[in-house]
């Protein structure tokens, strides 16, 4: 079981990072969150690592803090909750907000997450409520998010966006309605992007 992986960064995309451990390239699927943060292709990185084994294949989920990836276990034990949707929760909504939402009950701001209907929201709360306050994850730290947008990165940033459970139609709207600085990275595309699809 693979808890840990560190190596440089070969390649980065905003759903999986190719990081080179001693020669050998573990493709590892990672949050927004954890993309966000990453430094540049070629730079050194150390991830902690959820190993989802099914039959047929073995994924690696990747996370930058500990947080993060005992958020991840936590959403693997929701009942319908698979690897795919707990890293597409994460990337939505940081931990510290989705503790908050979680605790206080907040189904709309579940809600909002792609691919989490009103009774998803509910089981989640249900389920992870009373093991988010046990185990202290409470907590009151803010998430933020940048606000320009390059042209260039336009339909890799939708085909991200539509990947993680957004209508196509929405997210084309959304995009559209960005300030665009050519040159600006394609992450801060991104964050201004699920910033307003979030409202």
């Amino acid at each position: 079981m693979i808890a840990l992986l560190s190596g440089t960064i070969a390649h980065k995309t905003p759903d999986a990072v190719i990081l080179d451990v001693n020669g050998v390239g573990y493709r590892v699927q990672i949050p927004f969150s954890t993309y966000f943060a990453l430094p540049e292709e070629g730079a050194p990185l150390s991830l902690h690592i959820h190993t989802n084994v099914k039959e047929d294949a073995i994924h690696l989920y990747g996370f930058l803090t500990p947080e993060e990836k005992q958020f991840f276990q936590l959403l693997l034990g929701v009942t319908g909750v698979g690897p795919k949707l707990a890293r597409d929760i994460l990337s939505n909504i940081q931990p510290a907000d989705l503790s908050d939402a979680l605790v206080r009950g907040d189904l709309a701001r579940l809600s909002a997450v792609p691919g989490i209907g009103k009774k998803s929201a509910e089981r989640l709360v249900l389920e992870l409520k009373d093991k988010i306050v046990k185990l202290g994850l409470v907590t009151g730290r803010q998430s933020s998010a940048s606000s320009t947008a390059p042209s260039s990165v336009r339909d890799d940033v939708a085909s991200a966006l539509v990947n993680l459970g957004y209508k196509e139609a929405v997210v084309t709207r959304v995009l559209a309605e960005l300030d665009v600085d050519a040159g600006t990275p394609m992450e801060e595309l991104l964050k201004h992007a699920l910033k307003r699809l979030m409202k």
